[in-house]
């Protein structure tokens, strides 16, 4: 009896956990990219150099491949080729409508005003006058602009005077992919959250939620992600039922979400939303360290188009264990020279993975957007306190020397 094959997208790093576990669960892959070294190619059945954008020719790889499902994770711009694939086909998959609603922030900020959630000031512009116009109305001083559906942070900017606009909107709207425009929005200053959750039966389930901290030099970009199930001073309870209230509106029928949120006057609000899970290892790596649930097995099941039992799947948290995402940074631009103790992150249990992105010698700078960051680790421990004393070891001692 021939396996059935599932159609993975893309072939980066962040699919091979996917991938490993697709084959584990039996079945072979098919792996899409647009590059002849992708990490996902040495571990996929069968792999398929092209651009993952190209929705004809996906579909007509699908159908050679004879596919049964469809699958991605962490990728925002790869849900609505998965989608359109899906329904072409007939396979278990999100709607290209929902596609669309999780990965256009002006879809995103319709649906919160339509549906009564709270949400900033925001006006979608095609030319630079819109957007100061929108600016000016605001009288706050202060705004951030995106692409409608970018993703890594790549065309965000904080606008603080005027004429940011100038030097930022051209730069903001060609990471537009489907649409020429960009959204501007009042900028909150709160407290920023991630929150990780997967819909099994049409039910949304929050399963890790983190607190973001962002590098001083520009504050688009997280530099820490600590993951608890309680925060001593904001309520995660009120946060999980939030998000699930707003996923279960959008009548998301399958498969995972990650979310982000600003806290402030009191109030979450939604700053994004994405069908899949969170990036830099987030949905492989952590929530499951946050949780008793397998969650990639649901997903490859509910790809598959096979019933998942709510009675077997209901999440059980660790209410006491902490996980972090720590992105790693550098004094100033230059050539490395050395990592000092790194021993601390091979050698330490509660370290998951860490990675660093260059190699002796290579040149580096501050991080541009997410995909320009030096490197990370994930850590998990038993409590806050233990974790916290970690971090604080690899804060003082690891370190990328830069001449």
């Amino acid at each position: 009896m021939n396996k059935q094959r599932i159609l993975v997208i893309p072939g980066s790093e962040a699919q091979v956990a996917l991938i490993n576990k697709i084959k584990s669960e039996g079945y072979e892959t098919v792996c899409i990219n647009p590059y002849s070294d992708s990490p996902g190619f040495q571990y996929s059945d069968f792999s398929v150099n092209a651009d993952i954008l190209d929705k004809a020719n996906t579909l007509h790889v699908a159908k050679k491949y004879a596919v049964s499902a469809v699958i991605s994770d962490e990728c925002d711009i790869a849900m609505p080729v998965v989608a359109y694939v899906g329904v072409q086909m007939g396979l278990s998959t999100i709607s290209n409508s929902d596609a669309e609603l999780y990965t256009n922030k002006y879809r995103m900020r319709e649906f919160c005003r339509q549906q009564g959630y709270d949400f900033p000031k925001y006006a979608k512009c095609t030319e630079i006058s819109e957007a100061v116009e929108f600016y000016d109305a605001l009288k706050s001083g202060k705004m951030i602009i995106k692409p409608l559906d970018s993703n890594s942070s790549r065309g965000v900017y904080t606008i603080k005077e005027k004429r940011d606009i100038s030097l930022y909107f051209s730069e903001a709207i060609k990471y537009s992919h489907k649409e020429h425009a960009v959204i501007c929005e009042n900028y909150i200053e709160g407290s920023e959250f991630s929150v990780d959750g997967i819909v099994i039966n049409g039910k949304h389930y929050s399963l890790a939620i983190s607190q973001k901290k962002h590098y001083e030099y520009n504050p688009n970009i997280a530099c820490e992600l600590f993951f608890s199930y309680s925060n001593p001073n904001y309520d995660y309870n009120l946060l999980r039922t939030i998000n699930d209230r707003y996923v279960e509106a959008t009548k998301l029928k399958m498969g995972f979400t990650h979310a982000e949120y600003k806290y402030e006057n009191n109030k979450f609000y939604l700053i994004e939303i994405g069908a899949r899970g969170g990036g830099n290892f987030i949905s492989s790596h952590i929530v499951d360290k946050m949780v008793k649930l397998d969650n990639y097995k649901i997903l490859i099941e509910q790809s598959l188009g096979n019933k998942v039992s709510i009675d077997h799947e209901m999440p059980e948290f660790y209410k006491e264990r902490c996980c972090v995402l720590k992105f790693f940074d550098i004094k100033k631009a230059g050539r490395v020279k050395e990592i000092k103790n790194e021993k601390i992150l091979s050698d330490n249990p509660c370290i998951v993975m860490y990675q660093f992105h260059f190699n002796i010698g290579d040149m580096v700078k501050k991080a541009e957007n997410d995909s320009k960051r030096v490197g990370f680790y994930i850590a998990c421990c038993e409590s806050r306190k233990e974790l916290e004393r970690l971090m604080q070891q690899v804060d003082e001692m690891v370190q990328i020397i830069v001449e």
